[in-house]
């Protein structure tokens, strides 16, 4: 079988993949790219990576003709022209969250990957942490029962980060937050109502135009009586960092751990109880009594998905103490999630199919935050979600 040459562009926080990639069973030759020497070089001194295949911009790898793939890990704005180009190139592209800072940006990632006939992967960590894998697990069993509500939050403190996030509006960095409720409840959003909560400094408005420091909304969706509460802040709130949600069934309910160092709580009901069979789609109802039980439950790892060059990298990461991005410092490394992505990215396209999180995807969860900032922006004005798929 023929493996893929991957191309790496921004190794900031790229570099978490680049190790991965190099290990993969079905990854031929691993380019990087970046305009920080520094950076390309430590990548070429680590994983053995030759000169002739780092690079300082992105054309020169769009250009090689035997690169198969691009994984795109650089500044919010470049995201979405940046995929355009990548599949204007003929090249299967996978890229970071936001998907795009606009609604025409989604619209034209989504032309580009229609006209150039290639994957488009949204590489969302959430939806492959521990956490949601294992609430996908006792979902899919039955366990859950009918889902009732959800909740979900992404709690940041960006001071200090660079420049390009200064005042960014909150709900329009939405994914890590959402994408776990919406890929559970498995139905499009549909619409949307916000509003914006508090201020942030002067300086930190001036960007983007934001003045709120904290978002709230909700979520309905297409042919469903369920709602998704979302939030999230990124300056002027005294809160540690969280990627969490709360999942509300009938039969059980989960509630993420308020401390880093607690376990979650997963509720039981007991007494008289008939599982639904998800999968089989078989309805019928259960009896209904008993108590709650709470419990902390320990979220198992799910190495055992991947193949066994790569498994270790859900515990294990490439960065050390003096070079530690702050999505490790403060979020724990994603939940195991980065070697899930790789080997789903690199999975789809040999085995010629849509990868679990496509553009169309991508465009509901990241176009859900920005209507929802344009709502809170209109103090509270129900919007449409566009229909993405329809394009």
């Amino acid at each position: 079988m023929k493996k893929l040459n991957v191309a790496l562009v921004g190794l900031s926080f790229g570099l978490e993949f680049v190790a991965i990639y190099c290990k993969h069973p079905d990854v031929g030759k691993v380019y990087v790219v970046d305009k920080n020497e520094k950076l390309l070089n430590i990548a070429r001194e680590r994983y053995s990576i030759p000169k002739s295949q780092c690079f300082t911009d992105l054309q020169n790898v769009l250009d090689i003709p035997e690169i198969d793939a691009v994984h795109l890990v650089t500044p919010p704005s470049t995201h979405a022209p940046f995929s355009v180009r990548v599949l204007n190139a003929g090249k299967h592209c996978g890229c970071t969250i936001p998907m795009g800072m606009s609604l025409e940006e989604l619209k034209q990632v989504i032309l580009a990957r229609q006209a150039a006939e290639k994957n488009y992967m949204f590489m969302e960590t959430t939806i492959f942490q521990r956490e949601f894998l294992y609430m996908k697990e006792l979902y899919e069993k039955g366990e859950l029962g009918r889902l009732q509500y959800m909740t979900c939050a992404h709690y940041q403190d960006m001071e200090g980060w660079p420049d390009y996030w200064k005042g960014f509006p909150p709900l329009m960095h939405p994914t890590h937050a959402v994408a776990p409720c919406l890929m559970l409840a498995g139905h499009l959003p549909q619409k949307v109502y916000a509003r914006g909560s508090g201020k942030v400094r002067k300086e930190l408005e001036e960007q983007y135009g934001c003045p709120y420091a904290f978002e709230a909304a909700f979520i309905t969706l297409q042919d469903s009586d369920i709602t998704i509460e979302m939030e999230r802040f990124l300056y002027g709130v005294a809160r540690s960092y969280s990627e969490c949600f709360r999942i509300y069934g009938e039969n059980k309910s989960f509630e993420w751990q308020q401390l880093a160092d607690e376990d979650p709580v997963l509720y039981t009901r007991t007494g008289a109880l008939q599982k639904v069979d998800i999968l089989n789609e078989e309805k019928e109802e259960s009896s209904r009594g008993g108590e709650i039980l709470e419990e902390r439950i320990k979220i198992p790892d799910y190495a055992h998905l991947l193949p066994d060059e790569i498994a270790s990298f859900t515990t294990n990461t490439v960065y050390n103490n003096e070079n530690t991005h702050l999505s490790f410092k403060q979020g724990g490394g994603h939940g195991g999630s980065h070697p899930h992505l790789v080997h789903e990215f690199i999975r789809s396209i040999i085995e010629e199919r849509k990868p679990a999180m496509d553009d169309i995807m991508g465009a509901y969860w990241t176009g859900t935050g920005i209507c929802a900032h344009e709502s809170a922006m209109k103090g509270g004005e129900v919007i449409t979600i566009p229909r993405f798929e329809q394009l």
